[in-house]
């Protein structure tokens, strides 16, 4: 519940958010109600943000939108609903021009799913995800380490990060996005080649 909003002020004072990541003409898929685009005189170097959700298509080859045609991708819980993140990873990379960025939020199945498959907390979601496990007791984990690997020769990892400083330990099994800061994801910032 607007994921992208609570991560606002985390990315406002995060190195790299305005000077790097966001600036150009960006693309935020599965936008929805919740778009960058409200907050984007916030990062001063975004000059343009194209919402991108269920009406314009589908989110996993984004069809109608050319190779390199934007400085920057953003995605906040998008990942997790496409029928292939590995093939979704490569097409969003696809869009984004050398050098720029992509900066996606995926929920971490921990702190979002805590160990139950299939959601209960959203009946939509295809993949749960981790980072650099060794194992996982969900059927459909992705570990990011292997999603970065085979979108390697197209982007770099710059940043990953587990957002937990919100998460509230001993509360009972609770969908905790649903209070106003708790975020239980992991933001990743690939860099195009």
């Amino acid at each position: 519940m607007n994921e992208s909003s609570k991560s606002i002020s985390r990315r406002l004072h995060t190195p790299g958010f305005a000077t790097h990541y966001f600036r150009g003409d960006g693309i935020d898929v599965g936008s929805g109600s919740d778009s960058l685009a409200r907050f984007a005189q916030l990062f001063p170097r975004i000059r343009s943000v194209t919402d991108f959700d269920l009406p314009d298509g589908d989110a996993q080859d984004l069809a109608k939108h050319r190779d390199g045609q934007f400085d920057f991708l953003h995605s906040s819980h998008c990942l997790e609903h496409v029928r292939d993140p590995f093939i979704t990873l490569r097409n969003w990379c696809r869009v984004v021009v050398p050098g720029g960025y992509l900066v996606v939020l995926v929920p971490d199945e921990d702190l979002y799913e805590q160990g139950v498959w299939p959601s209960t907390f959203n009946s939509d979601h295809k993949h749960t995800f981790t980072f650099h496990k060794p194992s996982s007791w969900s059927p459909v984990s992705v570990n990011l380490t292997s999603l970065f690997a085979k979108v390697g020769d197209l982007a770099e990892p710059v940043r990953v990060e587990q957002l937990h400083t919100t998460f509230l330990a001993g509360v009972g099994r609770a969908d905790q996005t649903m209070n106003p800061v708790g975020e239980s994801a992991i933001e990743f910032v690939l860099r195009r080649r």
